[in-house]
This record gives C-alpha cells, structure tokens and sequence, in this order.
C-alpha cells in the first residue's frame, strides 16, 4: 500500500530523515524570499509616508516664508497685498497639515516592518518538523 505521496508506508525513518533533509533548504529558502518581499512592501510604505513628511516640511517653510513676507507687507502698507500673502500662508499652511496626516497614516500603515507571513509560516514548519500537527 503506498501512502498519498506515492511512497510506500514501510519507509524506513532512515529515507524519511533523507528526505526531510534535503526539503528543509528548500522550504527555508522559500521562506526566506516571502520575508524579503513583505519587507520590501513595508520599506515602500515607509518610504511614501517619510515622501510626504519631506512635502510637508517644504510646504511649512514655504508657509512660514509666506507669512514673514505678509507681516512685512501688512507693516509697511496697510493695504490689499498683506491680505492676499495672508490667504496664501494659510492655504499653505493647510496643505502642510494634510500632507503631514497623509504621511503619518502611511508610517503607520508600514510598522511593523516585521515579516508576518514569514514567521507565521516559519513557526508552522518547526512545529510539523517537531510533529504537532495542531497548527
């Protein structure tokens, strides 16, 4: 009788060992490229909240040189162009805190930029090798 691998049920725990050991590079192998593709995805996530930090902090300077620009012209001319370097700082401004909360949403999307799946399987694979086949 052979089991549902075509083997034959009789195989000696010598073949067994065998063949568990030329399996086990394999499956760490395997293991090993879905850890570095979850990752690269986190890293990437990472990498779009940090860009739109980076977005933020220029749009912040610019807003903070916008509203030293009206503060001058609202000194030296009480008139229309301070209020109009005035609209533009706090459009600015807004853009900036958007930007921040798209950033930090993203950072946070990315952590942990431990490989989950991976070690979930990793830990599944030690436990069949050891034989508890409970999962």
């Amino acid at each position: 009788m052979t089991s549902q691998h075509g083997a034959p049920e009789s195989q000696t725990l010598g073949a067994l060992i065998h063949q568990l050991s030329q399996q086990i590079p394999e499956l760490i192998r395997s293991e090993m490229r879905l850890a570095q593709a979850e990752v690269a995805q986190k890293g990437k996530r990472a990498g779009v909240g940090l860009g739109m930090f980076s977005v933020a902090g220029l749009l912040a300077f610019f807003a903070l040189a916008a509203l030293v620009t009206t503060a001058i012209l609202g000194l030296a001319n009480v008139v229309d162009a301070w209020l109009a370097a005035l609209i533009v700082a706090i459009v600015l401004l807004a853009a900036a805190a958007v930007a921040g909360l798209v950033g930090k949403n993203k950072v946070a999307e990315a952590a942990p930029a431990a490989p989950d799946r991976a070690i979930q399987g990793l830990k599944e694979d030690i436990a069949t090798v050891k034989g508890d086949h409970h999962g």
